[in-house]
């Protein structure tokens, strides 16, 4: 199998983000987020997922199934990753390419115009998990104080507002939540309806790499070259001696 260095264009300078991945993708296998689902994209390059969201149960987003790429940069976790959903999706936070605007995703700057908080942003002690629980969130509560979607912010007050009476932001994610189906229809995918469903931990990925696949040639690399060091060393040593006594 190719590393994800050489399949994904990543030079070997970033096997630190590589051993980072492959360590977060391994925990999330054993212990996926309720809600998720999460696999590469290509099994020899850790630096592309998708990332399959089931709308979460007693939610407008109820029975949905939106799939995202989440796409990591080379210095990651010092950078953040981004995230664009593949399915359509109508909401405040998220621009009309897909991109999904949360300030976990901002890398750690101090911009005071953008009303966020540094400690808001990112930061390296944050992994995949925390990212996919804040997508989650964001569902459920968007930020209207600064939204990517202007018009699907402005719906999303109003329903809000009249407590659900003005049914054209309910009305559009429902349309959105149902076209969505197919594509679970098409990924064989049960999509949870219920919390105790939503709940229950799911099967991991059936790629099933072993980190040894990504990262034992990167960081043996030195450990080798220390061997083959050692090694000619001893020749060195075992040459001299038998000169020595032929002499």
């Amino acid at each position: 199998m190719s590393h994800p260095r050489m399949a994904g264009g990543h030079s070997s300078g970033n096997s630190s983000a590589v051993r980072a991945l492959a360590l977060e993708y391994k925990s999330l296998q054993e212990e996926p987020v309720e809600g998720f689902r999460v696999r590469l994209l290509s099994d020899e390059n850790l630096f592309d997922w998708e990332v399959a969201i089931y709308g979460p149960p007693d939610t407008l987003y109820q029975a949905g199934y939106f799939k995202a790429h989440m796409r990591f940069p080379p210095d990651y976790p010092y950078s953040p990753p981004s995230l664009r959903f593949q399915t359509k999706v109508w909401h405040p936070n998220v621009y009309e390419n897909g991109d999904l605007c949360i300030s976990i995703l901002h890398p750690p700057i101090d911009d005071p115009q953008s009303g966020e908080l540094p400690c808001e942003r990112w930061n390296p002690t944050q992994n995949v998990r925390t990212i996919l629980l804040s997508v989650v969130s964001l569902l459920n509560e968007p930020n209207t104080s600064s939204p990517a979607n202007v018009d699907a912010s402005v719906m999303y007050r109003k329903w809000k507002e009249s407590k659900g009476k003005d049914k054209e932001y309910e009305n559009i994610i429902k349309k959105q939540v149902l076209l969505s189906k197919v594509d679970a229809e098409k990924d064989g995918v049960v999509v949870p309806l219920t919390l105790e469903d939503y709940v229950v931990k799911a099967k991991p990925p059936e790629n099933n790499l072993e980190l040894t696949d990504f990262y034992d040639d990167d960081y043996d690399m030195d450990n080798d070259e220390d061997d083959l060091e050692d090694d000619s060393s001893n020749e060195q040593y075992d040459d001299d001696s038998g000169n020595g006594d032929e002499s």
